[in-house]
């Protein structure tokens, strides 16, 4: 298994935008309607947020949850200048996330869509696994933001199913 798995993991991960765009795209019918836009110009918005989340909040909030979260479950010295650098940077992400979500429901618009639902994993482990919930709770917008994304019923499944 080993270097096969890590590998197969690392291209899923590296994928999975792709990934949920042509299931969005394949079965626009089944689960949340509209998750990849229902017309060009949505869809041109979706993009421009999933390429925000995975350029821009994915770097620093992988690192925050990997130092914070899997570092210590893994018995591994956290770095603690990467992690105050790195939430620098979030905070940046953020302060960004909360002048759009001002005039939006949500990031791509007024309906949820995959570019929040890329969001979900880290921001799940940094705000209940971390002491960095403030990061996100502590912000108007982005706070009511993430309430509203995270209490979906699909996702509190996942959650549900994580934890068990």
């Amino acid at each position: 298994m080993g270097f096969k798995f890590d590998l197969l993991f690392f291209v899923l991960i590296i994928e999975s935008r792709a990934i949920c765009r042509y299931i969005a795209e394949k079965y626009p019918n089944q689960g949340t309607p509209g998750l990849y836009g229902t017309n060009p110009l949505v869809k041109a918005s979706i993009d421009q947020w999933l390429e925000a989340e995975s350029q821009s909040f994915n770097p620093p909030s992988s690192v925050l949850t990997f130092q914070l979260v899997f570092a210590l479950l893994m018995q591994l010295k956290q770095d603690e200048a990467l992690i105050k650098q790195n939430e620098a940077k979030l905070e940046k992400v953020l302060d960004v996330y909360e002048n759009r979500l001002g005039s939006t429901q949500y990031l791509a618009g007024d309906e949820f869509t995959l570019a929040d639902l890329s969001h979900l994993p880290n921001t799940q482990f940094l705000v209940e696994k971390t002491d960095k919930a403030e990061l996100f709770t502590s912000r108007k917008n982005v706070g009511r933001w993430w309430f509203e994304i995270s209490t979906r019923p699909s996702w509190k499944k996942v959650v549900e199913m994580q934890n068990a």
